[in-house]
């Protein structure tokens, strides 16, 4: 994952990563999954959305046709995988290594995910790996049993870059055809499955094989580089007044993340916390913010945000507060099941030193509402990469400078 931290270029892993965020706008490479544009219409040449995207299927929606310089690419496990959660938990994140085999620099400019078995596939992410660090994604994946690897947070391989994403409600997004996202020759792909096996306890609940079909365009001279930038916040969600048990403590439900996810991921609340409430202690509430700082000049064409089932609103804002003040995402009413990638109708300059703001709202009341959630023990909720915790994320797809 890249970081980039006052205006330089650090390589780390996700626990250095979120260690940084204090100082730092997380930055990767991402591909944006499927949507409407934030006016509601969508996007030029998009493909259909699908309209069950937990009913499971095998192929994707016809794709849009291509675009000059544009070529599809199928990429797809090589077997079929049986997901079951490890450390007691109802939650298994995988990484399967795939090969683009490019020869020459091509630019990803679209990306179109195919969850084989819905059920149970939360959602996806996939990270470029550069050349110089292939042998050891390879090692990585021969030095583990069974199919791929457990990667909880990032794909554990050195200087990652998220390059594509999937979550139910997503089809493929077309932004301008000059843009997309670097892929240099010899670059492999680790695709992130996060699997949801809370129907299941926790144990297998059949087998997975899906793919992708990537979008891209050789004419390297013709394209303009993309990148995300990722915009977290924390969680501080206590039980309602009606509940009660051992996780309703903020500090056994922290030490419950750690213990399911590891230390890397248990930590990332508090964190999260220090960044966010600029060193005040965590406040428990239904609705949580925090503020990044821009760190170079650069142009935003399209953004989304990302909750888990608890998920009631999500809103980013450039320099809220200011004469210039500017929504770039509002969704009063959070879908899980619709969590598309936005189109701004019109671009986003953004400059170094501007503030761009994610505030979401979540709901502990639903916890005993929605079939995926109940039986599930009341715990104080706080950032974590389980179905049954939550996460605020907010997402800006950005390249160039601000114009």
């Amino acid at each position: 994952m890249l970081v980039i931290v006052l205006g330089e270029v650090v390589m780390g892993n996700a626990g250095r990563a979120l260690g940084a965020l204090a100082v730092a706008l997380l930055m990767g490479a991402a591909v944006a999954g499927c949507g409407s544009s934030a006016g509601g219409s969508a996007p030029a040449g998009a493909a259909p959305a699908v309209s069950d995207p937990h009913a499971g299927h095998g192929s994707a929606p016809p794709p849009a046709p291509l675009r000059s310089g544009e070529r599809f690419q199928s990429l797809g496990m090589p077997v079929a995988y049986t997901p079951k959660a490890p450390n007691g938990g109802t939650d298994e994140y995988r990484c399967f290594l795939v090969d683009p085999k490019l020869t020459k620099t091509a630019f990803l400019t679209g990306s179109q995910f195919v969850p084989q078995n819905a059920a149970i596939v939360h959602h996806a992410i996939f990270f470029r790996i550069a050349p110089e660090h292939a042998d050891q994604a390879r090692k990585l994946d021969a030095d583990s049993p069974g199919e791929g690897w457990t990667c909880f947070g990032d794909s554990g391989v050195t200087g990652d870059a998220w390059v594509a994403s999937w979550a139910p409600g997503a089809n493929e997004t077309l932004l301008a055809p000059n843009l997309g996202y670097p892929m240099p020759p010899g670059s492999l792909m680790v695709m992130q499955v996060h699997y949801n096996l809370l129907a299941s306890g926790g144990s297998a609940a059949g087998s997975d094989q899906s793919s992708i079909r990537l979008r891209l365009n050789d004419d390297a001279a013709a394209m303009s580089p993309l990148q995300t930038g990722l915009l977290p916040a924390p969680i501080e969600l206590p039980c309602t007044a009606g509940e009660t048990g051992a996780l309703c403590d903020r500090a056994a439900a922290v030490a419950d993340v750690g213990k399911r996810f590891g230390a890397e991921i248990g930590g990332r609340e508090d964190q999260l916390v220090k960044l966010c409430n600029q060193g005040a202690p965590p406040a428990a509430g239904v609705t949580q913010h925090c503020d990044h700082k821009v760190p170079k000049d650069a142009t935003v064409y399209a953004v989304a945000g990302h909750m888990h089932l608890l998920g009631r609103s999500i809103k980013i804002e450039l320099n809220p507060g200011t004469a210039g003040a500017r929504t770039l995402l509002d969704v009063p009413k959070y879908n899980f099941d619709d969590q598309a990638i936005h189109p701004l109708d019109t671009p986003a300059a953004v400059h170094a030193g501007d503030t761009l703001r994610v505030t979401c709202t979540h709901d502990a009341a639903l916890r005993g509402m929605l079939p995926q959630l109940k039986g599930t023990a009341p715990r104080y909720v706080v950032w974590g990469d389980g179905t049954s915790d939550e996460m605020c994320l907010g997402l800006v797809v950005m390249g160039g400078a601000g114009r």
